[in-house]
């Protein structure tokens, strides 16, 4: 009834779906980024912040997505695009004049707890991105900088 696939026409099958795959590509355009909109200016970081902030938070956080190589790759590229919308539909450092002071007082918050527990920079940005493999002392300054923006929102 049913005819034995050999291992050739399945691979050949995999490689051709791969290939089609192929043409659906991600849109990696970053929308303008307004400096003043900026979380890390309006709060006049610090330049430590500054830099951490972009060198580990704002690959999804922000309008300033820096796409890897293998970004160009279907179905990576598909899921490497869910996690940044995921990430921006969280918080958005590079829009923060958009949140209402509820918002940004939710973000800041939670940004802190998760930089502390570990959850942030996550597990599958780690594995690529050895610069985000933070230690205990970024950790602190980043928490650090998260609670005292938070303090500045109630006064």
């Amino acid at each position: 009834m049913f005819k034995k696939l050999s291992w050739k026409k399945v691979l050949m099958g995999l490689l051709v779906v791969f290939v089609l795959i192929q043409f659906r590509s991600i849109d990696k355009t970053n929308p303008e980024v307004i400096r003043e909109n900026d979380l890390l200016e309006m709060a006049d970081a610090p330049s430590g912040v500054v830099d951490l902030m972009h060198e580990v938070c704002y690959d999804c956080h922000s309008h300033s997505v820096r796409y890897p190589w293998y970004a160009n790759i279907a179905p990576v590229s598909w899921w490497i695009k869910g996690h940044v919308n995921h990430g921006l539909a969280k918080a958005n450092y590079a829009d923060w004049n958009a949140y209402t002071k509820v918002e940004k007082d939710s973000i800041l918050t939670g940004s802190s707890r998760f930089v502390g527990l570990k959850w942030m920079p996550i597990i599958t940005y780690k594995i690529n991105h050895a610069e985000a493999r933070l230690s205990l002392e970024q950790r602190e300054m980043l928490i650090s900088f998260f609670d005292s923006e938070k303090a500045k929102l109630s006064k």
